[in-house]
């Protein structure tokens, strides 16, 4: 067995590399999720070690003395970091030239040839769901005989046949014990969740179609296998036990809530545990479902809500109507239910009236908070190869010289730059309006940790704005 070293590696500052449901990014608040994808496949591999430099705040020369304590280094890269990543996978090469590297994560599983070529010192692509694949090769099974790869032969690049996905996912073993031995539960942080929280996927993979959204496009895949609800049970009450400071458990599951009568079972046995938890919904759950799910601890709802627009939501095969989100959210606001709701701008058929009229609609629903994101068409998805095909795609970057995303489409009707500034106008027409202030202002009275919190986040938004009005000035 090759002694294996898990790596996200060092990149932007602030720049959350880990982000698994829809797309890396560094956001308006400092915020970073766990590497889940990489602590699954570190469970399987005996005596791996996870290192997740963004979140512990390494740099390169932190990671590199490490380089001859391994045999393998997998590195799980990213569309925005690409160009970095590499720099990190050839001093580590250099580093230790005996050492195996591989990359994996939705970008290389989505244009592995180019990847692999972007580099000799990278020894194989592990495409789409990696899990076993990376095992087996650390196990020392021969490149050939590796489903699921890309790499060289003879100097000639070789794709492998793909692997079939994992259906048995009570087969993976938990990723508890990896936290516990390699991940500071302190460094991770959402500002809508409990401090500190902790997050996982009880299964993969999402039933919808949207076109932006990432990872079921390129590993996850549109078919939602899960755990069981004994087992997702089983797990929270050890994490609950290892980690008795944990204040709340995530679902990072792209919906969580799509099969309603497991999302209930599993609620009934987190209610028992005492726990308080919130998870990824669409906005489609019906009021008997959330009401089970709030009397057995759910907190919050992370919501992608995208556009008040119905036309855009059809454009981007989101699959909802505006008619049952107003009645979603109406019901998560009586039951007691906090949302975090996530808005795009510059989707195909934005104008300059729909993001007027998206404002508009997210002020009415009210979510408890919200994130906006600029439209990000990562290669991989429908929205990058619609995209290209009409001619929208500005650019090759994703993101700024400081991590920050860019408005890479472009359209006739409305140019990046307009795009780019919508999103500083929604953020502050929900945020700095009277009865949105009077909210956070009762939150922040409610506690002096949320006093604080809440203060660092808003020194932080503003910064980020400002940094914001220099790029665009």
């Amino acid at each position: 067995m090759k002694k294996t070293l898990f790596l996200n590696p060092p990149s932007y500052e602030g720049f959350d590399g880990g982000a698994g449901s829809r797309y890396q990014a560094k956001r308006e608040v400092r915020s970073f999720w766990y590497p889940t994808w990489l602590a699954q496949v570190a469970a399987l591999v005996p005596d791996s070690k996870l290192i997740d430099a963004p979140a512990r705040g390494l740099l390169l020369d932190d990671i590199l003395p490490m380089a001859g304590d391994f045999e393998m280094a997998v590195l799980y890269v990213s569309a925005p970091t690409f160009r970095s990543d590499i720099a990190v996978a050839e001093a580590l090469k250099k580093a230790n030239p005996k050492l195996m590297v591989g990359l994996v994560g939705a970008h290389v599983a989505t244009l592995p040839e180019s990847s692999l070529e972007a580099s000799e010192k990278v020894d194989f692509i592990a495409r789409h769901e990696f899990d076993y694949t990376i095992l087996e090769i650390a196990e020392g099974k021969p490149f050939e005989d590796v489903d699921g790869i890309t790499w060289r032969r003879d100097g000639k690049i070789v794709n492998n046949k793909d692997r079939a996905q994992i259906h048995d996912m009570d087969a993976l073993p938990m990723v508890t014990p990896v936290y516990h031995r390699d991940l500071v539960v302190e460094d991770y942080f959402i500002g809508y969740l409990k401090y500190p929280y902790m997050s996982f996927y009880s299964g993969r993979g999402c039933r919808a179609k949207c076109s932006f959204c990432l990872w079921p496009q390129t590993i996850g895949g549109n078919t939602y296998r899960t755990r069981s609800a004994a087992k997702v049970v089983e797990e929270v009450a050890l994490m609950k036990e290892k980690f008795p400071q944990v204040q709340e458990f995530f679902f990072d599951d792209d919906t969580f809530t799509d099969d309603h009568a497991r999302a209930e079972e599993i609620a009934r046995g987190l209610g028992k545990l005492g726990v308080t938890w919130s998870c990824n919904a669409r906005p489609n759950v019906p009021y008997e479902t959330l009401k089970v799910l709030k009397e057995n601890g759910l907190r919050l709802l992370l919501v992608g809500y995208e556009s008040g627009v119905q036309e855009i939501l059809n454009n981007i095969r989101k699959g909802t109507r505006i008619e049952y989100i107003r009645r979603f959210t109406a019901d998560c606001h009586k039951l007691g239910i906090a949302i975090h709701g996530t808005f795009i701008v510059g989707l195909p058929g934005e104008t300059h009236e729909t993001i007027r009229q998206t404002i508009a609609f997210a002020k009415d629903i009210n979510p408890h908070t919200i994130q906006v994101s600029l439209a990000a068409p990562y290669p991989g998805t429908a929205l990058y190869k619609e995209a290209i095909e009409k001619g929208w795609l500005k650019g090759g970057d994703l993101i700024q010289d400081n991590g920050l995303q860019i408005a890479a489409l472009n359209y006739p009707h409305l140019s990046s730059e307009e795009i780019f500034e919508s999103l500083a106008e929604f953020y502050k027409a929900f945020y700095f309006r009277p009865k949105k202030i009077a909210e956070i202002t009762l939150e922040m009275l409610s506690s002096w940790d949320m006093m604080k919190r809440r203060l660092r986040e808003g020194v932080e938004f503003f910064q980020f704005l400002r940094t914001r009005n220099d790029v665009a000035a």
